[in-house]
């Protein structure tokens, strides 16, 4: 059902540069794909550079889109850490263009370890030259949600966790998006 990655790497990469509106258009064309990766498949991508990177896309990116607001966007973070970490070791990022680079550095920014923000801030600013200026914005606020509760207070409700006074003022006060954009 899913073809094997060819030496210029996996075929559906072009998701990367598509523009796929909806979640529903992610779910319909990746799900089985991102269930597939969860259960181990596709492990062998991870020793190119463009496979890796679909590899990746599978684990961090599309399970948010697909499964959004509930545990299941977060069920292979830990699984697209050690690939993304595995990746880097091997020097892929660094054969992959900006801005598709940064794809290797999200899911250190998805982690609520103070010391996996820490490090993608260290890559987007000395890895992406050419393009981190416009993700750095992104990658402070995470880290600032993660140095101020050691956690994302928004995952919250989706993982069954209680919400602190202190996080629901945040919640309450814009979040996020109010973090963001006071970076802005």
């Amino acid at each position: 059902m899913y073809r094997q990655p060819c030496s210029s790497g996996f075929s559906a990469l072009a998701a990367i540069s598509l523009a796929i509106p909806t979640a529903t258009e992610v779910a319909a064309r990746f799900e089985g794909m991102v269930a597939a990766a969860r259960r181990g498949a596709f492990s062998d991508w991870i020793l190119s550079p463009r496979s890796g990177l679909a590899l990746i896309l599978l684990l961090d990116q599309f399970p948010r889109h697909i499964w959004r607001d509930t545990a299941a966007a977060f069920e292979s973070d830990a699984r697209a850490m050690a690939k993304a970490k595995r990746a880097m070791s091997l020097g892929h990022d660094m054969k992959i263009a900006e801005p598709e680079r940064q794809f290797f550095y999200l899911p250190l920014m998805h982690s609520e370890s103070q010391a996996d923000q820490d490090r993608c801030m260290r890559l987007i600013l000395t890895r992406m030259p050419l393009t981190g200026a416009a993700n750095l914005p992104h990658a402070v606020a995470h880290r600032d949600v993660i140095r101020r509760f050691g956690r994302f207070p928004f995952r919250n409700a989706a993982l069954g966790r209680d919400t602190t006074e202190a996080e629901q003022a945040w919640l309450d006060a814009g979040g996020y998006r109010a973090a963001e954009l006071a970076l802005a």
